[in-house]
């Protein structure tokens, strides 16, 4: 190429050339060179052969060294004009054909300006290099050619400016309308992920709606072969997932059926475990496994891992139909191929359930040679742990992997506490048998927890000396251990009520732990007991500071500021409970009482009708609602919520007497007397709910059943000076009209003499003998003969009944 070849520098002597047309030819023989060595002859020959030598320095032989080219590459924004050769300026011209210098080409060197045949001969363009596009144009300085070697610049002129984009092609809409869609498809499942359900099926829709008006500006453009079939499977997935996470199962299935009977979406079958869980949370399980095993008819031998887990979804259907030995069918299938932890658990529990305890021991050893997830290599199962923590703290693979060792032990220790009672005679060897086996394979931990788990087993069997001796026996063994078990005892000897010893071992558990939060309420709990209540203030707040969610700490510190009457300190506990645990009854009934206690009873009102509607049988919380309403006045809601507490608990004796009194004063003797007898059934030596339903009896008129009741008390209570009185003025004949008839029948039936009658017993005789048909006159001259025996100074008796002041008005 051009730039990739100079001439050679002519010789300092004119005419002078060493090496002379050989050493020129050899020198470019191996780039093409036109001379023809065999003849002599220049290809080039009659085209500018009279030309000036080129001054420079000498040439070697044909074996010099090659020559630096001079660089002959076009500046940059500049075009590229034709070779010029440099004229010499003194001299004689070079030789003819003979002895002329050759060019670098093979032939004599032309000029542009000059030096070629003569001085004034017109210059000649190298047409040579026109076919790259260099031509004589733009040679001049201050030239502004353009290189343009197909010569159409001339027609057309400068560049057009840029211009707008034309509006969208059909093509081009429906390619934003895609991204739109699959934006919302987006937006659902992140919504779903955030557990707001609600949200995201109407993402869904949308997106639902927007694929079909993609489909159908498809087919007005006549695009339909450009049908994304991915598009329309993901947008229907998606819905029937928001369909089933809002609880809409038909539509859920609805839509899973549209998928999987599309014959284009070829692996659509696996979405019939799906279908089968949305029937297994109706508990239609005939139709959860019928869709389980079509679901595992898609799935090859090779996919072991969701085969597995499919069958596991059978075994679990056949465990809710109660066939337990097609689940057992199951779940052996799994654990002979690939065996996981869940599956050993759920098939422990099958035996469990038919009373196998042999079956249950080899399911529990095959279950504990199950690798747990995360353990890899590891022997050890502490080494695993130290590993996890060592490594990243926020490594997601870790946590992901240390929450499924997490659930693995737990389904181990619920085996191991399932099976320990059953596999031996003895409890106490079986829980050894287990704890063997865990120390065997590498479960030191688990171990452990079995340790107190056997402890913990004494206590609910009530055998707390065995208790008390297992935990004992841990006392030389690991710290953690040591701990445990000495807030377990401090635990017992608090039910115990020895104090002194729970605060013993409550302290030996704070030794190895301080920050130990249940050894610091078992604490505290003792001196509260014992009345402390400063201390055990100082204890709660103490387990708050190691544990802050420690909800017996919460409770028990609001508990100890009621008692000590810091009641807005209490309440702020009560209320950061409640945020930490709102399904609690007892603190929502802590709440109340205090908002009773603070003078706000439409806000007690408020929280005893949150406690009602979670515990709607509980009588305390009705009764307390009825003494509410009764301080507001209401008197129609206090008879409800009164009526409802009987109702649910009628051995109540406060709300007995208050359905009894409401009965009579609205002379509704006939339900005051039932309350009356159930009243006098609880407390059969208590001679008032007696004389009560004798006295309803009275006033509804049924004298004899009244006297009888009467008598039956006076044999009962002799001493009884009311009920004597009230039986002597029962027994008088409705045809007596005098009172001194009244004194002849009533006063000798008296146990003491009329003087010393107490009054209210005069007045109750004299109440009812007006009760009887006399006319206005007689029956004031009766109430003034009976209030005559009355002496002021003398104190009301106890055993009047509450309705003889009303009963003695109507008589007046």
């Amino acid at each position: 190429e051009l730039t990739a070849l100079g001439p050679p520098p002519p010789s300092s002597r004119a005419g002078a050339w060493p090496g002379g047309a050989a050493a020129m030819a050899g020198y470019g023989a191996s780039y093409g060179n036109p001379y023809n060595q065999s003849t002599g002859d220049d290809l080039y020959e009659g085209f500018g052969s009279n030309t000036e030598p080129f001054r420079g320095g000498n040439i070697t032989g044909g074996g010099a060294a090659p020559l630096p080219m001079p660089s002959m590459a076009p500046m940059a924004g500049q075009p590229m004009g034709p070779l010029r050769v440099p004229q010499s300026r003194g001299g004689p011209p070079p030789g003819t054909r003979a002895g002329a210098p050759m060019s670098h080409m093979g032939g004599p060197l032309g000029t542009a300006g000059g030096g070629g045949a003569g001085a004034t001969e017109e210059a000649r363009p190298m047409t040579a290099v026109r076919a790259a596009g260099y031509t004589a144009a733009g040679k001049r300085p201050g030239s502004a050619a353009v290189f343009d070697p197909a010569g159409i610049g001339a027609s057309r002129g400068p560049a057009p400016p840029l211009q707008k984009r034309a509006d969208n092609s059909p093509e081009d809409l429906c390619r934003e309308m895609e991204k739109e869609v699959n934006g919302l498809i987006e937006e659902s499942a992140q919504l779903n992920l955030d557990s707001r359900y609600g949200e995201a099926l109407e993402k869904a829709k949308e997106a639902g709606k927007r694929e079909r008006k993609l489909c159908q500006k498809r087919d007005e453009a006549g695009l339909s072969d450009q049908v994304n079939i991915d598009l329309t499977y993901s947008v229907f997935f998606n819905l029937a997932n928001q369909y089933h996470a809002n609880g809409l199962y038909v539509e859920a299935l609805k839509t899973y059926s549209m998928i999987v009977k599309n014959k284009q979406y070829h692996q659509s079958g696996r979405l019939r475990v799906n279908m089968g869980n949305i029937y297994f949370e109706q508990k239609k399980y005939p139709n959860a496994i019928k869709m389980y095993r079509m679901a595992l008819d898609q799935i090859p031998n090779t996919g072991k891992e969701i085969r597995s887990k499919i069958i596991r979804n059978i075994g679990v259907a056949f465990v809710r139909l109660g066939q337990f030995q097609d689940a057992i069918a199951s779940f052996e299938q799994i654990m002979e191929g690939y065996p996981d932890v869940q599956t050993g658990f759920n098939l422990f529990l099958c035996y469990y359930a038919l009373g196998e305890a042999e079956k249950m021991r080899k399911v529990f050893a095959r279950l504990l040679s199950v690798r747990l997830p995360g353990m890899g290599d590891v022997e050890d199962e502490e080494e695993m742990v130290v590993g996890m923590e060592d490594v990243l703290k926020e490594d997601g693979l870790k946590e992901a992997l240390r929450k499924k060792h997490k659930e693995s032990s737990k389904y181990i220790s619920v085996a191991a506490k399932l099976l320990a009672p059953l596999i031996e005679g003895d409890v106490a060897a079986g829980y050894d048998w287990v704890i063997t086996q865990l120390r065997t394979a590498n479960h030191a931990s688990l171990a452990n927890e079995m340790e107190i788990a056997k402890s913990l087993h004494f206590m609910r069997a009530r055998q707390f000396d065995r208790a008390v001796e297992a935990l004992k026996s841990y006392e030389k063994k690991d710290h953690q251990l040591v701990a445990r078990a000495a807030t377990n005892l401090s635990f017992i000897y608090f039910h115990e009520a020895d104090y002194n010893s729970a605060i013993k071992y409550a302290d030996v558990a704070m030794r190895h732990n301080r920050y130990n939060a249940k050894a610091l309420v078992n604490k505290g709990n003792c001196l509260f007991m014992k009345h402390e209540f400063e201390s055990a203030r100082a204890m709660y707040q103490e387990s708050m500071g190691a544990d802050a969610d420690c909800i017996e700490a919460i409770y028990n510190l609001g508990l100890v500021n009621k008692r000590m009457a810091l009641g807005r300190e209490a309440f702020s506990l009560f209320e950061k409970l409640h945020a930490i645990i709102p399904s609690s009854i007892e603190v929502v009934w802590q709440i109340a009482d205090l908002q009773e206690s603070f003078g706000s009873p439409k806000v007690a009102i408020k929280w005893f009708n949150i406690l009602s509607s979670r515990v709607p049988t509980d009588p305390g919380v009705l009764s307390r609602l009825g003494n509410i309403y009764l301080k507001e006045e209401d008197e129609s809601q206090a008879y409800h919520y009164h009526l409802e507490s009987y109702r649910h608990y009628p051995v109540n004796m406060n709300v007995i007497s208050w359905l009894g009194a409401y009965s009579v004063k609205y002379e509704m003797y006939e339900k005051a007397v039932q309350y009356f007898e159930r009243a006098s059934q609880i407390q059969p030596s208590e001679v008032k709910w007696k004389l009560m339903v004798a006295s309803c009896h009275r006033r509804s008129g049924d004298y004899q059943i009244a006297f009888d009741i009467y008598q039956q008390i006076h044999k009962d209570f002799p001493d009884n000076v009311e009920c004597a009185a009230c039986g002597a003025c029962t027994h008088l004949p409705p045809s007596l009209r005098v009172c001194g008839a009244v004194q002849s029948h009533c006063l000798p039936a008296l146990p003491r003499p009329a003087h010393m009658i107490s009054p209210c017993c005069l007045a109750q005789a004299s109440a009812i003998l007006c009760t009887s048909r006399m006319t206005s006159g007689r029956r004031i001259r009766c109430m003034s003969m009976w209030s005559s025996f009355a002496r002021p100074s003398e104190p009301r008796s106890n055993n009047r009944p509450l309705t003889l002041l009303a009963r003695s008005r109507r008589a007046q």
